[in-house]
């Protein structure tokens, strides 16, 4: 039994979420894999996983033997990765985790020029509303830095920008420009809502009057848990939201979509910070790609701000 590729299976299954799925990721017959899984837990003497029909699930011995795997494996990855530095190109695959909004905005246009520079690195995309809670199963989680993040995450300051409220041409002609904070009462709003937590009432800040803060709670028209669900709705014509500043600017949307009560932002700003499960097993790939996508957003942030399209008074 190749016991090294034994480990990088049961890593596969339990990562990709079944022994098929495995299978189609490591280009290997499913038969193959569920051996390599099966001589694995032979060769230990106990159960990995639980298996049924309809679901697979670890063990207790499997939960622990895979925290110390993936490290292992990690530290076996960035030994070859070094050696690799010194003799061939960057290669490999990379797991990325984040939401819809930075997936589109930032990581999809990052990743066409990075794969452009280094043609041998495959990179894995994968969105959620809450892609904080599978921090560990990513080489890299861009999150908000406000989401909760484990004590020993390392954390990766990415981008810090207001929100604006944005709403669509033809929102606006049916429903009029408002003038104040307060006159959202009389507005349709999209809000992006977390499941399981409390709908805040929106508070403002205006930086051109001495960061005044006001709070303001309209009723909301449509109300979703993922941001580029929230964008299109807005896009649409469903109402006012918040986006961040480079959502006007950094993706097409052929002028439809305007600022409204400028000078005014949203008191809690986007801050963007990468994750990652440990700096001591970073393999090179992910170290490169890493600051690779920290210029890549700090030179959309800039263009974001230098090229604002005018608000709508």
């Amino acid at each position: 039994m190749d016991h090294l590729q034994s480990m990088r299976v049961f890593q596969c299954v339990v990562d990709e979420g079944g022994f098929a799925a495995a299978a189609r990721k490591m280009d290997l017959a499913p038969a193959v894999v569920t051996r390599q899984v099966q001589d694995l837990e032979q060769s230990l003497a106990v159960r990995l996983l639980h298996r049924t029909t309809r679901k697979m699930s670890l063990t207790q011995a499997g939960e622990g033997y895979l925290s110390r795997l993936r490290l292992i494996l990690s530290e076996i990855e960035e030994a070859e990765d070094q050696v690799r530095a010194h003799s061939s190109e960057i290669s490999g695959n990379l797991r990325v985790a984040t939401t819809s909004l930075v997936a589109v905005n930032l990581l999809a246009p990052c990743v066409a020029d990075f794969q452009r520079r280094y043609p041998a690195v495959q990179v894995e995309i994968h969105t959620s509303d809450r892609p904080v809670q599978e921090l560990h199963q990513f080489d890299l989680t861009i999150v908000r830095q406000d989401d909760h993040l484990d004590a020993d995450a390392v954390v990766r300051p990415v981008l810090d920008m207001n929100y604006v409220l944005c709403g669509s041409v033809q929102y606006l002609q049916v429903h009029g420009v408002p003038e104040a904070p307060e006159d959202l009462s009389r507005h349709r709003m999209v809000r992006l809502h977390t499941p399981g937590t409390r709908l805040h009432a929106i508070a403002l800040a205006n930086p051109a009057g001495g960061d005044r803060r006001i709070e303001v709670a309209p009723v909301w028209s449509v109300m979703s848990n993922d941001d580029e669900t929230t964008y299109q709705a807005v896009l649409a014509g469903a109402g006012l939201t918040f986006l961040p500043e480079l959502a006007l600017t950094a993706r097409p949307h052929g002028g439809q979509l305007r600022r409204v009560l400028a000078p005014w932002v949203s008191a809690d700003g986007l801050k963007l910070v990468a994750t990652m499960p440990s700096r001591r097993f970073l393999p090179l790939r992910t170290r490169t790609f890493l600051e690779f996508f920290v210029q890549h957003v700090q030179k959309v942030a800039a263009t974001a701000r230098a090229v604002q399209p005018p608000a709508v008074a």
